[in-house]
């Protein structure tokens, strides 16, 4: 179990936090909370086995938000002495104070147990930033070099980033925490006669340290060596015939699909439409709770900040909420939403499921998703299995390019690759293929999920909300799964070539 690096306990994080939150007090908030951020990130970028470019950012401030009169107020700094943190919570406070005239719905938050002091530290074994970056550049150049032997280009990138939060609050929560998470991804690229292509890895991005790459827990060398064969196969392969096709879709494509139909058609915020000027609502509307049949009696998604090496996993979120497992759909019905403390409040859940969450020291928190995810049957087929069962349809793996109406209901998504299914065989790739539907009737589509053995936790590091615009990172675990007639597009077709 790794620990809270010393250099960041010894910054003066209570003595900060008592300054800041007895100021607010003292000015007549009815809340306050306190947070001390720090962010390094680093990004390795080679293109055909040289370093092309490399990134290694480090943030630090502190940030005080109150609620005063029923208004927010909320102000940032990076100075960390008693006097500037008071003078943060000083702003955060006349922030509020100036609002009020224009307020309109006064801030209430939802009741949370007060946790005393607590300390959390996500699952990893290796630090990234503890490798000399040599031995990282040195790791890519080599699998890039082992990839130039069949094809013709590669871009690899490495990215990394340590977050360490120390939170305290006027109701007696203080939570310090650090998380680390690591993304490795290689893209080849091979010419043709008639043309290019480009595949890349699928290995997810993992809430894990620098051991992620050395084998422990992918097979990069097996991945590495057939990614030549799967992209020359690629380029050779016939355009998709334009139908309605069965579908069997591997975890590293069926993620983002729940990232994008579900994960964010259940934040209530989005719901309840205040994402609506910038990254829209959802059709999955606060009056269908209960009632909105999302899918296949066979669907379960819950919503979890604890699940181990997921990227959005913290013990505690940015409201001191404890984190937690919570059903959104449940036997294919809309039972539950992701929630913040004020809007659990508002909507009367009484209390909030752990979903607030600040990309820095410089930003607000706000409802932000949790690692949504797609149970597996426990006795559910392999995959190989779900496959025997198609007659004519196509088996879709890796993630590519996609499109989603504001609502959240209107799809399409493409993939890396994309075979034939043929009287339950494998019959080859096909090319320029997307797949096409509604939200209810893509997931009602469902007729089987894969069992334990096919399940993989994916996700991104840049899942994008708010204005000022924020990213989180976030994980989407979810099984093999068989749909059947769906609409496949030909995608040189729909683009009229």
């Amino acid at each position: 179990m790794r620990q809270i690096d010393d250099d960041f306990r010894s910054l003066p994080l209570r003595q900060l936090a008592d300054a800041a939150l007895q100021r607010a007090r003292e000015l007549g908030a009815e809340h306050a909370d306190f947070r001390l951020e720090r962010i390094r990130a680093e990004t390795l970028s080679l293109y055909d086995a040289r370093l092309e470019g490399a990134m290694d950012a480090d943030d630090l401030g502190l940030a005080v938000r109150v609620v005063k009169d029923g208004t927010w107020g909320f102000a940032s700094g990076v100075e960390l002495t008693p006097e500037a943190a008071v003078r943060v919570a000083e702003r955060a406070v006349r922030v509020a104070e100036v609002s009020k005239p224009i307020n309109r719905e006064p801030i209430e938050l939802a009741p949370e147990p007060s946790y005393g002091e607590a300390v959390w530290v996500s699952g990893y074994e290796v630090d990234p930033f503890e490798v000399p970056q040599s031995e990282k550049v040195a790791l890519l150049a080599d699998w890039s070099a082992g990839l130039l032997k069949g094809v013709d280009h590669v871009s690899a990138r490495l990215l990394q980033v340590k977050e360490q939060k120390f939170y305290a609050s006027s109701e007696g929560t203080s939570t310090l925490q650090q998380r680390v998470r690591v993304h490795p991804e290689l893209n080849a690229v091979k010419i043709g006669p008639n043309g290019f292509d480009d595949m890349s890895t699928i290995a997810p991005p993992v809430g894990r340290g620098y051991e992620y790459l050395t084998g422990a827990h992918w097979d990069w060398q097996a991945e590495l060596a057939e990614l030549p064969t799967l992209l020359a196969e690629k380029l050779a392969a016939p355009s998709v015939e334009a139908g309605s096709y069965d579908l069997v879709i591997h975890p590293s494509n069926l993620w983002l699909t729940i990232h994008e139909s579900i994960g964010h058609a259940t934040e209530l915020d989005r719901a309840l439409g205040y994402e609506a000027a910038y990254a829209g609502t959802s059709f999955a509307t606060f009056d269908q709770l209960g009632s909105l049949v999302y899918g296949s009696p066979i669907m379960n998604v819950t919503g979890d900040r604890t699940v181990e090496h997921g990227l959005g996993s913290i013990g505690y979120d940015d409201e001191g909420v404890r984190t937690q497992s919570f059903d959104l759909v449940k036997d294919g019905i809309l039972v539950g939403y992701q929630l913040d403390r004020r809007m659990a409040l508002m909507q009367g859940f009484g209390r909030s499921n752990g979903c607030a969450f600040a990309d820095s020291p410089g930003h607000m928190p706000m409802q932000r998703m949790a690692n949504v995810s797609l149970q597996a049957a426990p006795d559910g087929p392999s995959t190989e299995e779900l496959i025997s069962r198609v007659g004519n349809g196509l088996y879709i793996i890796g993630d590519k390019s996609w499109s989603i109406d504001m609502q959240r209901y209107n799809f399409q998504f493409t993939g890396q690759r994309a075979f034939r299914i043929q009287d339950g065989r494998l019959a080859g790739q096909v090319r320029d293929f997307a797949y096409q539907a509604t939200t209810t009737d893509f997931w009602g589509s469902m007729e089987a999920v894969g069992g334990p053995q096919t399940y993989v936790l994916g996700g991104a590091f840049n899942c994008g909300k708010g204005q000022p615009g924020q990213v989180a990172p976030v994980s989407h675990g979810c099984p093999s799964a068989l749909f059947r007639d769906v609409r496949i597009l030909n995608t040189v077709q729909e683009g009229g070539k």
